[in-house]
């Protein structure tokens, strides 16, 4: 039975080299595997998951208004899709989540998603959200705050390397622009 699955966790614990090792895993056993990642996370390019330790592949682009059920579909039909991973799954829509269960339960596909829980404000992330609630598999990648505890949440910093408070939502960059915390320094907005 496919299932839905979202694996979660705070910026910098390996998401993506986890999305990356399992694609290639069914790759290496004749299997064919569709990567999405958000069209505007053009960090390694577009079109591109790429980890902090330099693995990489391409990947099809997803944008909020995209019907990824639509696009899964046409893509199994040109050429059996034996798994879907979908990079910074954080990004989906409401509705793409739905449209992701939908290829788990009626294309019979599995669907692993990988992406941030929370938000720099310590809030859920619609695609988040959804995934929380829709997903038949949840599993937290942990990662550690610069104190050695469970880091869970995330700060995003400023150019000068300060703690931001308020902003948009979705600003993308990595090391340059969050950190990963505790919940306790995140809360005391203690960097270390």
């Amino acid at each position: 039975m496919a299932k839905l699955y979202f694996n979660y966790s705070s910026m910098n614990a390996g998401k993506s080299t986890v999305l990356l090792q399992a694609a290639y895993n069914y790759e290496e056993r004749g299997m064919n595997t569709l990567l999405l990642i958000a069209a505007f996370d053009d960090r390694a390019g577009k079109g591109r998951i790429a980890s902090r330790i330099g693995l990489g592949a391409d990947a099809d682009v997803f944008n909020s208004s995209d019907n990824v059920f639509e696009h899964i579909l046409r893509a199994n039909e040109a050429q059996k899709v034996d798994a879907v991973f979908v990079d910074e799954a954080q990004f989906l829509t409401e509705d793409q989540v739905w449209q992701l269960a939908r290829v788990a339960d009626m294309l019979r596909i599995p669907v692993m998603c990988f992406g941030l829980r929370t938000d720099f404000q310590g809030k859920l992330f619609p695609g988040s959200a959804a995934l929380l609630a829709l997903a038949d598999n949840l599993k937290e990648i942990k990662t550690i705050c610069w104190c050695g505890r469970k880091a869970t949440m995330v700060a995003r910093l400023d150019a000068d390397g300060k703690i931001v408070e308020e902003g948009d939502q979705v600003v993308i960059g990595g090391n340059d622009k969050y950190v990963s915390l505790c919940r306790r320094h995140w809360t005391d907005r203690k960097l270390g």
